[in-house]
C-alpha cells in the first residue's frame, strides 16, 4: 500500500474495517487488525445511582445528578435520558489492536486517543497503520466513554438526532452551531455537566485494568512487560496527560506522549463546533468547570472529594480545567515529565488554537521545556479534517508524512 495516496490508503481500510470480526485481514498489507473484548470496571463511577462508595476512603456518598433543567429536557426521547450507569454498550465493549501479521506477543504497545464526539474509527486507521509501519509497535485504539463503539446507535441516527436538534433550537433560538452530528453530546452534557468527569475518569481506569491485564500476562497479544506509549488527538491528549500525570501504580514512569492538536487547559479550548459541541453545550461545560466550580462543589460532594486532593487523577484533571488555577501544580509535572511529552499544534487550528498548546506545556515564561512543534499545512484544513479528500493529494501526504514522521521518531 506503500505508493498509494492517503485517501486511497483510507478507503482501503475502510472498507475492510469492522467490530464484529475477531481478525480482519487488509490485502497487500502486513499489518492486521484484530477486535477485543472489554470490560469495564469503573462504570460504578457514572451517574444513575444514588448512592456510591470510595473504597479507597471508606466513604459513603448520596448522589442525585438532576437535570439542570428539567423543563428544557423532559421533551426529550428517552434514550438520551438512561441513567448512564445502564448504557450497556459503554460498559461491554470491543478495542482495536493493529499489529505486524506475525506469532509473537508485542513487545511495545501505542495507545492511541481520539477526539470529542466520534463515532467512527475511519479516521484514524491510517494513522494506526503508519504508526505500525514505522514503529514496528503494536497500536491500540481504545474507545473513550460513550464514544465510537461505546454509545448507543439511536445517538448516530441521524433522523432521531435531526428531531433533537429542532428541540435545541426551539428552547434557545439563539443557539449556534446546533447539528444532528452534536445533538445527543450536547443534550447530555447540558443536562448534567458532571458527565464530563465521569466518564473520563471511568475511561482512566479502563486503561489502567487493561494495562494491569498486561502486566498480569492476561493479553494474548502483548507480553507483560511491554513499553507502553500514547498517541493522542485532541481531547483525547487531555486523557492522555491525566494517564501521565498521575501515573497510577507506577504504570506510565517510562511512558511517552505524543500529542496531534491538543494539550491546552480546558477553558483555552474552543470546542463550539458543528461537529464537537453546540454553544448552549459549550457554556454549560465552560460555566460548571470554570466559571462556577467552587459554588459547585459545596454541592456536589463526590465531585468534591475526588477534587479536593485525595485522589491524584481527580487533582491533575482540576489542574487542567483552568489556566490560572492550580498553575503551580500543573507546570512542576510538566516539568517532570518535559523529556517524555512531545506536541504537535496547527497555526489555524481554531479548536485547539495553538497558542494555547504553547501557554500550557511550556507555560508564560516558556521555560518548561517540552518540545512544541507549530505547523501550518499549505491547504485548507480544518481541526475536524486534518488531511481532507479534496485537497492536493501530493500536498496532504506530504503534511501527513510531517507529522506521522515525528510522532514515530519520538515514540520509536
Amino acid at each position: 500500500m506503500n505508493k498509494m495516496t492517503y485517501k486511497e490508503k483510507s478507503k482501503i481500510l475502510s472498507e475492510h474495517f469492522n467490530l464484529l470480526d475477531e481478525i480482519i485481514e487488509i490485502p497487500g498489507s502486513e499489518i492486521e487488525i484484530r477486535n477485543i473484548k472489554f470490560s469495564s470496571d469503573s462504570w460504578k463511577l457514572l451517574p444513575g445511582a444514588n448512592e456510591y462508595y470510595c473504597e479507597k476512603h471508606n466513604l459513603k456518598f448520596t448522589e442525585s445528578n438532576n437535570f439542570r433543567d428539567e423543563i428544557t429536557f423532559q421533551q426529550y426521547p428517552e434514550f438520551l435520558k438512561h441513567d448512564d450507569i445502564n448504557i450497556q454498550e459503554n460498559n461491554e465493549f470491543v478495542y482495536t489492536i493493529f499489529r505486524k501479521v506475525n506469532d509473537k506477543k508485542a513487545d511495545s504497545v501505542i495507545f492511541l486517543f481520539h477526539g470529542l464526539n466520534e463515532k467512527h474509527w475511519n479516521k484514524y486507521l491510517l494513522w494506526a497503520e503508519k504508526l505500525v509501519e514505522e514503529t514496528g509497535k503494536t497500536v491500540i485504539l481504545f474507545p473513550i466513554a460513550y464514544h465510537m463503539n461505546r454509545s448507543p446507535q439511536e445517538w448516530s441516527n441521524s433522523r432521531l438526532m435531526n428531531n433533537v436538534k429542532n428541540l435545541r433550537r426551539q428552547h434557545s433560538p439563539s443557539i449556534t452551531n446546533s447539528t444532528f452530528a452534536n445533538a445527543a453530546i450536547s443534550a447530555r452534557i447540558q443536562m448534567i455537566p458532571q458527565r464530563f468527569f465521569w466518564s473520563g475518569l471511568q475511561t482512566f481506569y479502563d486503561v489502567v485494568k487493561l494495562v494491569q491485564q498486561i502486566r498480569a500476562n492476561e493479553n494474548y497479544l502483548v507480553e507483560a512487560n511491554a513499553s507502553i506509549d500514547f498517541f493522542s488527538y485532541s481531547i483525547g491528549s487531555f486523557l492522555g496527560e491525566i494517564l501521565m500525570m498521575t501515573n497510577p501504580k507506577d504504570l506510565f514512569k517510562d511512558s511517552r506522549l505524543f500529542m496531534f492538536c491538543g494539550g491546552p487547559t480546558l477553558d483555552r479550548m474552543s470546542p463550539n463546533s458543528k461537529f464537537i459541541l453546540d454553544s448552549d453545550a459549550t457554556i454549560a461545560i465552560y460555566s460548571f468547570y470554570t466559571e462556577r466550580l467552587e459554588s459547585e462543589l459545596k454541592m456536589d460532594k463526590r465531585i468534591a472529594h475526588y477534587f479536593n486532593g485525595d485522589h491524584k487523577s481527580g487533582s491533575y484533571f482540576r489542574s487542567m480545567l483552568s489556566y490560572k488555577k492550580l498553575k503551580e501544580l500543573r507546570e512542576k509535572r510538566f516539568n517532570e515529565l518535559s523529556d517524555r511529552i512531545y506536541a504537535v499544534a496547527l497555526k489555524n487550528d481554531e479548536v485547539i488554537p495553538s497558542n494555547e498548546v504553547v501557554n500550557t506545556l511550556k507555560g508564560d515564561y516558556r521555560d518548561i521545556p517540552v518540545q512544541v512543534d507549530i505547523l501550518d499545512f499549505p491547504y485548507d484544513y480544518s481541526h475536524i479534517n486534518l488531511f481532507p479528500d479534496d485537497q492536493d493529494a501530493v500536498l496532504v501526504d506530504k503534511a501527513f508524512n510531517k507529522v506521522f514522521g515525528t510522532a514515530t521518531e519520538f515514540l520509536k
